[in-house]
């Protein structure tokens, strides 16, 4: 079963052996259309942005203005439209989160790839550049694969996290461990098994 989560934050579990886990909010979906392969095309809110097509769709599947986004999920529990149901989640063991990881824009060496630099002092005149990017006259180009500067982060990301609880009345998922993603951030949540 696949759900649509919004990321809350990290907090830790109060017991004698303490354990970091992260807090997930199950957004409420409606399942408009059900596929033969269990998938679905289900409808949630994010936002208060609308167009014709979304007024449209809204529409066609009797939705209220709230639901103003539409995707498709994977796997679904419901044998019929409605409201997405979500009490497979009380029994599961292992989800798999999956969120875009925070942008850094376009980073350095250092940052992007934990390169060591130079020493900080004493006329080195190497600090935080990549030094050698080749070899000589042969092969005459920089070799496939060389770890420059460059775009990091903001790429899509899965983790498969232990399942802690979840109460169905404020939709609350706690998942043990972290979750790639900054608070806030939409992505989807899995169960494995």
């Amino acid at each position: 079963m696949e759900f649509i989560v919004e990321k809350i934050g990290m907090s830790r579990t109060i017991a004698a052996q303490s354990v970091p886990v992260t807090l997930l909010r199950v957004l409420k979906a409606k399942v408009c259309t059900l596929n033969e392969n269990e998938s679905a095309i289900v409808a949630y809110s994010d936002g208060k942005s609308i167009n014709k097509s979304v007024t449209g769709q809204q529409k066609k599947f009797g939705l209220s203005a709230e639901f103003n986004r539409f995707t498709t999920l994977s796997k679904v529990a419901n044998k019929e439209a409605g409201d997405l149901d979500v009490s497979s989640l009380e029994n599961a063991n292992l989800l798999q989160i999956t969120f875009k990881s925070k942008g850094r824009g376009f980073s350095g060496l250092i940052k992007r790839h934990g390169f060591a630099g130079g020493p900080a002092a004493h006329g080195s005149r190497f600090h935080r550049t990549s030094g050698s990017i080749g070899n000589r006259e042969w092969p005459g180009r920089v070799q496939k694969g060389r770890k420059m500067a460059g775009h990091y982060g903001n790429e899509t990301t899965s983790v498969r996290n232990s399942f802690v609880s979840f109460d169905a009345a404020s939709g609350i998922l706690v998942v043990k461990g972290s979750v790639s993603g900054a608070n806030g951030a939409l992505g989807r949540a899995r169960i494995v098994k």
